[in-house]
């Protein structure tokens, strides 16, 4: 037995109502519901993205459908990792300047700054 995942993509909804969980269940795995602001988070298949957008905009229920961009995302941060400057390497990279007499503005990106 050999055990498939599918790839599913995320789906807001945004309803007038939320009598009709029943009718949006049909669609695919309701993950959250907002009874404040009347949203529910539905992930569906990803083959049948387009065609449950259409179905779902086509309901009298249903204000607005949102796609995630989630699967847009580049979730590469290989790059980002370990290219930190410690404090004490910005402070140094200070001292040399100010040493050598630089009249260079170091503008320090927060993120950077550990």
């Amino acid at each position: 037995m050999e055990l498939t995942l599918n790839e599913r993509q995320g789906m807001i909804v945004w309803v007038y109502s939320l009598r009709h969980l029943k009718t949006l269940k049909r669609f695919g795995l309701i993950h959250y519901v907002s009874k404040k602001m009347k949203y529910v988070v539905i992930y569906i298949d990803h083959d049948d993205v387009e065609v449950a957008e259409k179905k779902l905009n086509g309901l009298h229920f249903v204000r607005k459908v949102e796609v995630s961009y989630r699967p847009l995302i580049n979730m590469n941060f290989s790059e980002r990792i370990g290219h930190r400057k410690t404090r004490k390497e910005v402070e140094e990279i200070e001292e040399i300047n100010m040493i050598e007499g630089k009249n260079e503005l170091l503008l320090k990106d927060p993120l950077e700054v550990v």
